[in-house]
């Protein structure tokens, strides 16, 4: 199996990249978001590879990085996603957004990627990869804990309703749940919805 290629650039195609390692012209699948960040031909390039064998075929995945394709792979173990949707997602979210999107919950960046991955999708996504998400995610755990709360309806309500305030007043979820987090610290268990807005409001203007 082929894990990394290391070559020449020798030209591109719609979703694909020929390289030339030695002389053999390797086809190697990308992500928009990667083949967008690969040199001109004639260039030097380093990609990571998941090597697909089937009975027809051999395919070859490209990734600027071990972590993009580990994703390329967690996102197949999800219900109804394969290669084309996995690709289509990475195209449009970096992995440490996606990792941070799944995290937190936020079923709606999720299904902003190309077709393919619509609100179905995309809830089965964060609902199958919630508990490893966080493991890539750059986000405060607490935050992290607390979005998987209000997604199994056991946030206390003060929290939720103070959240749902801030993002009326036009703060995305994530950025609402990351304020009230630190709120909920700074405040303790039995703050009121009022303090956790204020408080919540201060954070953000940090």
């Amino acid at each position: 199996m082929i894990g990394k290629l290391k070559g020449l650039i020798d030209s591109y195609g719609e979703d694909y990249v020929i390289l030339d390692v030695g002389g053999v012209g390797y086809q190697v699948h990308c992500s928009s978001r990667t083949l967008q960040a690969l040199p001109s031909p004639g260039e030097a390039a380093v990609l990571s590879i998941e090597t697909y064998v089937r009975e027809d075929q051999i395919k070859l995945f490209g990734f600027r990085t071990d972590t993009e394709r580990e994703w390329f792979r967690l996102l197949q173990t999800v219900q109804g996603v394969g290669a084309k949707v996995a690709l289509a997602v990475l195209s449009t979210l970096p992995p440490a957004e996606l990792a941070n999107a799944i995290a937190l919950r936020d079923k709606a960046a999720v299904s902003r990627t190309p077709p393919g991955v619509g609100p179905k999708v995309a809830e089965r996504i964060v609902s199958e990869l919630k508990d490893k998400a966080p493991a890539f995610a750059n986000v405060d755990p607490a935050v992290v804990h607390l979005a998987g709360a209000i997604d199994s309806h056991r946030a206390p309500r003060p929290v939720t309703d103070a959240i749902s305030a801030l993002v009326n007043l036009g703060y995305g979820q994530p950025q609402a749940a990351a304020a009230i987090a630190a709120a909920s610290r700074s405040a303790g268990e039995n703050a009121e919805t009022a303090q956790l807005i204020r408080l919540g409001l201060k954070e953000l203007a940090k």
